[in-house]
């Protein structure tokens, strides 16, 4: 590694917990892996949702729910804002409705999330230390992570577009409902 010069960008300026919580960017390595943590941050929100969802007798709406959030996932991995905005607010809207100390770390988690991939989107290298590493595939993780949402993002990012605005449209129409049913209830 060293002879290849990978060696000093292969270090995170910050640990890992800063990193997760309030994220900073320093150089390339910093931007790829913030990219990388978003995408399982929103990969294990999108499992958990969906077996929580499978196990309750709603497994088409835990589909929807793992699609929504696993490729917005990858929407992130790639530094879309959109995507990791659309993340972020599901969960937050999911986590008012039903609150819980998990709920509130997973969507504190989102939110810093949005703030990397902001951040990321506008990272813009001028020097050697700022280029992004190169993507990896020699593990499983590493197709996982850094290859898969390359190869799916481009192809899915207009149809993500339509569903998860879609989707958002329709929790805030039901919440809205909800809502209404309530204040006339009183």
């Amino acid at each position: 590694m060293e002879t290849l010069g990978l060696s000093g960008s292969a270090e995170r300026s910050d640990g890992r917990l800063k990193s997760l919580f309030w994220p900073s960017i320093k150089n390339g390595t910093d931007v790829d892996s913030l990219g990388t943590q978003g995408y399982w941050v929103c990969t294990v929100v999108a499992i958990l949702s969906f077996v929580l969802l499978a196990a309750t007798g709603q497994p088409l709406t835990g589909v929807a729910i793992l699609l929504y959030y696993y490729v917005g996932g990858a929407g992130v991995r790639e530094r879309n804002r959109y995507a990791a905005l659309a993340v972020f607010v599901m969960y937050l809207l999911d986590t008012l409705l039903m609150p819980g100390v998990v709920r509130i770390i997973l969507c504190a988690l989102l939110l810093s999330n949005l703030r990397a991939t902001w951040i990321a989107a506008s990272w813009r290298p001028e020097s050697e230390e700022a280029a992004l590493p190169p993507r990896l595939n020699e593990t499983f993780a590493d197709k996982i992570a850094d290859q898969l949402p390359a190869w799916l993002w481009p192809k899915v990012k207009v149809a993500y577009y339509i569903f998860s605005g879609g989707f958002l449209l329709l929790v805030l129409v039901a919440l809205a409902s909800i809502a209404l049913k309530i204040k006339t209830a009183h």
